[in-house]
């Protein structure tokens, strides 16, 4: 039974104590346990009589779930990326949605550069090789992968993380930067990311490294094909921290077995967990399991933010970080 005057929320993905602990302050909290991922069924059952819920970017909250769920008053994501929430359908409910963004930035860029590096430079590729102890001497050749530095960064989406990745490009490492996104930015947010606005095609054509960092919507879906990779020079690397589904990840498998662009680092995919088998089959590619933002004071920081919006708009009325604040009005 819910303790007076204090909301009853639901945490549904396990966090860390410290987060639990400062919404045990204001809510009766209902945790999930560390390995559970509920299934939407299962999170509509969890979430009767709850007047919010933190999210993680896996619970899909919609039209359905809000009408079997009318006591729901905020949905807290913890990522940046809010492709879980039917923003339309929780605002004709009343319901809040937030995010997290800005505490992850710096975070998932440096992977993102990092991912960039070990894709261009083949380090998973050789770490297999040794050991697997094919490596019986040293050759001039040996896994000679691409340049980084003096060479073309294109990024395509350039919200804080694709200018945070360029800065590191332009600054760090000499590189060209080019970027296409919806909307050019202004004069000095380009000169301080030492960017070029191009288009699409141009990125395509003419970056030796791209990367992906735009948010995923419908029309985002498949926004890198077949027809994209073909566009593409067979020396480039491709990397993708955005979102699955940005990238068709067949497309992308049948383009690096054919060598027709030289490798890819991919830190999300298309239905995640799963990962396309093709994509498992090929050596020129680094994959890693969604962990561009996995450090623990970030991720700490993601979820606290995320705590911080439950608690401002279940006490107060107010949000930090509000997806559609007309619903506070």
């Amino acid at each position: 039974m819910a303790e007076p005057n204090k909301p009853a929320i639901l945490v549904a993905r396990a966090v860390f104590p410290e987060v639990e602990e400062r919404l045990r302050v204001h809510f009766v909290v209902e945790t999930t346990p560390a390995g559970t991922v509920w299934s939407q069924e299962e999170l509509v059952q969890r979430l009767q009589g709850k007047a919010g819920v933190l999210t993680t970017g896996g619970e899909r909250i919609d039209a359905a779930l809000l009408a079997a769920c009318p006591q729901l008053r905020i949905a807290a994501n913890l990522a940046v990326g809010h492709n879980n929430f039917d923003l339309a359908a929780m605002t004709a409910a009343g319901v809040l949605g937030t995010n997290a963004p800005d505490v992850l930035t710096e975070t998932t860029a440096d992977f993102g550069f990092a991912l960039l590096m070990a894709t261009a430079r083949r380090v998973t590729e050789s770490e297999r090789y040794l050991r697997a102890g094919h490596w019986k001497q040293w050759s001039l050749d040996l896994f000679a992968g691409a340049e980084v530095h003096g060479t073309t960064l294109g990024i395509l989406g350039m919200g804080r993380i694709g200018q945070a990745i360029a800065r590191r490009g332009a600054h760090g490492f000499g590189m060209r930067v080019i970027y296409h996104n919806r909307s050019r930015l202004d004069e000095a947010t380009e000169a301080g990311c030492r960017a070029s606005y191009v288009s699409k095609a141009e990125l395509l054509a003419q970056a030796d490294h791209l990367v992906l960092v735009l948010p995923y919507t419908p029309e985002a879906h498949h926004s890198i094909g077949a027809a994209e990779i073909a566009q593409m020079k067979p020396t480039a690397t491709l990397v993708n921290i955005a979102r699955g589904g940005i990238v068709d990840d067949a497309a992308l498998a049948r383009a690096l077995r054919e060598r027709r662009i030289a490798a890819a680092g991919l830190d999300v995919f298309e239905g995640e967990p799963k990962v396309h088998p093709d994509l498992l089959a090929v050596p020129n590619v680094v994959l890693t399991p969604h962990i561009a933002s996995a450090t623990l004071p970030t991720r700490m920081a993601m979820a606290m933010l995320a705590a911080d919006n439950l608690i401002a708009y279940l006490t107060q009325g107010r949000a930090l970080t509000p997806l559609n604040p007309e619903v506070m009005a």
